[in-house]
Order: structure tokens, then sequence, then C-alpha cells
């Protein structure tokens, strides 16, 4: 029998081969919210994985930035997480920081962890207790000793309002990238030492890369010291977050938890 890390790496893969007929293509963007676009890509993509995903498992829940939200998945056991393209901005200004993102989650614990990037054909997967990997390869968070050397993969639309102007001097590089799940998995595979939001998040766009931090050895952390539950009622995770390497979240948060 299929499991269910490679039923959600299939879906992944199904969908960013939807998201990328529209990618650099004629689609249409609404507005969700102030500065929340939503693409057909996005409606597409998530239409695709809701089939594949609750086809595989009609009893789960299902938990989508991209379906209005229903109080039944609260009473089950197994929910499905998703977000079916975390960085639309990205995708809409054609820079190739998006990511299809799928997570079960088992009694508030994301057990199952899949990001695809279908332009660069990143696959970041996890399964509690079996460890993180990159296209089939393992991961780990790594980190620098010195929080004056590490970099840390921040917001662009947080650095565009100059909200870490405060601590250009404090980390080694501020580097902003767009798509928070996508920043999860490159913190998760090492390519930098933390991760970190100082502005609230929703579960869709941590869940999975919540798990894949988790199974690469590292941790994810709210601005208040707290792991995050999921599968919550309210589904907006305040005020801000931190993830990496254990001991360089702890670090990290020492210099922003006052910030809020």
């Amino acid at each position: 029998m299929i499991s269910d890390k490679n039923i959600a790496i299939n879906a992944a893969k199904e969908a960013g081969s939807l998201i990328m007929n529209y990618y650099k293509a004629d689609y249409e963007i609404h507005d969700k919210g102030y500065h929340n676009p939503v693409t057909t890509a996005d409606r597409a993509a998530d239409s695709c994985l809701k089939e594949i995903l609750m086809d595989a498992h009609p009893d789960y829940g299902w938990l989508s930035e991209e379906t209005v939200d229903s109080p039944d998945r609260l009473s089950k056991d197994h929910v499905w997480v998703v977000d079916p393209l975390d960085g639309t901005k990205e995708f809409i200004e054609g820079v190739p920081n998006f990511v299809v993102s799928i997570a079960l989650v088992e009694n508030g614990t994301p057990i199952i962890g899949v990001l695809y990037n279908p332009v660069t054909e990143e696959t970041f997967t996890a399964a509690k207790g079996e460890g993180a990997f990159l296209n089939g390869d393992p991961i780990h968070c790594v980190a620098k000793e010195l929080v004056s050397d590490m970099v840390i993969l921040n917001s662009r639309s947080e650095t565009r309002r100059g909200l870490w102007k405060p601590f250009a001097d404090t980390f080694g590089e501020l580097k902003a990238i767009g798509s928070v799940a996508y920043k999860l998995g490159l913190t998760a595979s090492g390519k930098a030492d933390i991760f970190a939001s100082l502005r609230p998040k929703n579960e869709w766009d941590i869940c999975a890369g919540t798990c894949i931090i988790n199974e690469a050895g590292g941790k994810l952390i709210d601005l208040k010291g707290n792991l995050v539950s999921f599968n919550q009622e309210k589904t907006l995770i305040e005020p801000g977050l931190i993830a990496g390497d254990v001991d360089a979240v702890d670090k990290t948060y020492n210099i922003l938890k006052g910030i809020n």
C-alpha cells in the first residue's frame, strides 16, 4: 500500500505540474484582501490536491488556504494541511521562490511534510521519526556559533517595510526570500542558519515546513517561545516565528523576543 508520504509527494508534483502551465503565462489574479493575491493557478492546484489527498483518505480532515474552512476538521485525528501555492506574489512576479506545501497532522503534530518547488524541482520531504530529505538525500539544520555570522532568511515584505532595519548589524546576513514554506525547506537543508518572521503566519504556511525542520534536527517556535500545535480553531499563529537549528533558534529568540 502506498504510504501517506508518497501520496503527498505524488500530489505535490501533480499540483506543481498544473502550476507550471500558468507560470509566466496568462492567468487571472484576484485580491482576497490587502496585498493578498490569489490566481487561477492557486485554485487549480487546490482542486488537484483536494481530489488526490481526500480520495486517498476520505476520513481525514482538510485545511487549505484556498478552501472555505469547516469545523469538521477539528474532530479528526488526521488532517491534511495544505497551501497549494505558497509564494503567490513571487509566482506572479516570475520569481522561482514558491512551493506546493502539504502536511499531514496527527493530533496537533505534523507527521508528514512535503514541499515541492516546480521550477527548481526541489522536493523537501519528511515523516516523523524518519528524517528529512531533499530530492532523496538526507538534510540537517546547521548553525554557526556566533549570531553575528548567521544567515537569516526573512520576509521580502517585512524587509520592504523596514521591520528588519534594527537588526541589520546583529546578524551576518539578512536574506529576503519569498514563500515562508520554501524558506523553512532551505533552512532545514542547511542553506541558512535561521528562518524568522516578525509577523503572524497561518498554519498552512508553516505546517509542512515544521515537520521538515523537526526531522532535520531543528525546531520551530513562536515569538513567545512556544512550540506550535496544528489543526487549531484559530489558524493564525502570532506574533511571529523562528525556526532552524535548536541552539541557533534559542540565540535568535533572545534577540527577537522583545519586539512585540
